[in-house]
Parts: structure tokens; sequence; C-alpha cells
């Protein structure tokens, strides 16, 4: 029994394949009619907070579900060989995949890699361009919806000068974008840093 005084809150971590276990949470939440107040989440955790905030009750589950369709891998035939060895095999196979190819909807790799590409560029600035994502977020998000349905979203990234953590809450900015989730999705070397606030 909540206290009047307690707010539910949902705390989604970072973690790549987390998220997926996360969505599912929120699937399980949300058929029990359970609602946080306030979401915060990291990497794909805030991707995910951004996705259950942005969207009304009756779409968010689909848009979750959308998102992790779109950037999983689904098996599309019987693995040639049986057994936990075909299953390792398939798994390391699609790994090696998407390191070379990028995940659709998410992130492609940059040609020509950082190391060709003029050193005051972007493209100097990480491996992959997420800019896949920005489309994908633009698609399964409304931000619009984020920033005025009443529930605290709260996302962090790293400061890249300063090595510190910042955090950025809807209830301290007049709004959140995609920018802030993508600064807290950004992994530096392999995704690129952005530039918030100066």
């Amino acid at each position: 029994m909540q206290h009047r005084n307690e707010k539910p809150i949902l705390i989604v971590q970072g973690g790549g394949g987390l998220g997926a276990y996360q969505a599912g949470a929120e699937e399980a939440l949300a058929t029990a009619g359970q609602e946080p107040d306030w979401i915060a989440g990291i990497s794909i955790g805030a991707i995910n907070a951004a996705t259950i905030a942005g969207n009304t009750p009756e779409n968010r589950v689909k848009r979750l579900r959308s998102f992790w369709e779109r950037v999983s891998s689904g098996r599309k035939a019987p693995s040639i060989i049986p057994g936990n060895h075909g299953r390792s095999l398939f798994n390391e196979t699609s790994s090696w995949l998407r390191t070379l190819f990028g995940i659709a909807g998410f992130f492609k790799p940059r040609f020509p890699p950082p190391l060709f590409a003029s050193p005051s560029s972007d493209a100097a600035l990480s491996y992959y361009d997420t800019a896949p994502l920005r489309e994908t977020l633009g698609e399964l998000v409304d931000f619009k919806i984020l920033n005025t349905n009443g529930k605290r979203v709260s996302c962090r990234a790293g400061n890249v000068k300063t090595g510190n953590v910042k955090f950025f809450d809807r209830l301290e900015k007049k709004e959140l974008g995609a920018h802030h989730i993508m600064a807290s999705a950004a992994l530096p070397r392999g995704f690129p840093h952005l530039v918030i606030e100066g």
C-alpha cells in the first residue's frame, strides 16, 4: 500500500540489452496499472524513459516494442548448427555484423572511419554516427507529451570536459529534447558526444 507522500519512481539503467528487459518491466507495470510519477534513466535507460514519458498510456508499450523490434535481431531462419554451439555462433556473428554495419534506427558506422577524417570534423569524434537514433526518437517519442504530461523525467550524461556527471531534469529545465537523451546515450569514441549549454 502506497503512503500518500510516496511517489512511484522508475529508475532504468544503461547497458544495451538491459533496455529490452526494462521495456518488458514497463509492460508488466502498465498491465498492473502502475504508473510512475518520476522516470530516471541513463544511456539505453534514458531512451526507454523518454519513450515511456513521451507517449500516451495506450501507446507506451507499443512504442517501446517498436523501438526494440527495430534495434534487435530477429532470427529469420533456424540455425543450421543445432544446440548451444549453434546459438553461440549465431550470437557472435550477429554481434560482429552490428559492429561492422550498425543497427538500423540506432547507429551506423562512419565512412571514412575517424582515423581518416579531418581532425576538426564531427566525423573525427566517433566511430559511429547516431543520426538514425535522432530520427527514431523523433518518430517514437512525442517530446511535447514528455514535457507536459506531469511526469518528472531525468537523465544523466557524462561531461567530457570535466568527467563529472551532468543531470538533465524536466523540473529544472523548461524542456527536454532528443539531444538530452542522445547525450545520455553517447559513448565517446563509439558514439559522438553532443554539445549542450556549451
